[in-house]
């Protein structure tokens, strides 16, 4: 494993953006500062990102309030069988 990788894990509750077709995502706690690291120009996070089984490659997106969010996919959902409301636990690696 390279010294370099940052893993981090939180637990929070999936929600969706309240506009038409609004994506489904779930809640970051940490900010740039807990993730030790300095905020891109555009605000994204490459990691490599696993809840239960399902392990995929994304950036972290920024909310607008220093913190982040992961976006999930039809597809992560349904593997894993998550729905709106859910506490999800997941575990990301900064690239």
């Amino acid at each position: 494993m390279n010294p370099n990788t940052k893993t981090f894990s939180a637990t929070a509750v999936v929600k969706q953006f309240p506009q038409k077709g609004g994506w489904v995502y779930l809640p970051i706690p940490q900010t740039y500062t807990d993730l030790k690291i300095e905020k891109p120009k555009w605000g994204l996070v490459p990691a490599t990102i696993t809840i239960g089984k399902t392990t995929w490659t994304r950036s972290l997106l920024p909310m607008g309030d220093g913190t982040l969010f992961i976006p999930l996919s039809e597809k992560v959902r349904k593997a894993e069988g998550i729905a709106v409301g859910d506490k999800v636990a997941v575990r990301f690696v900064l690239a």
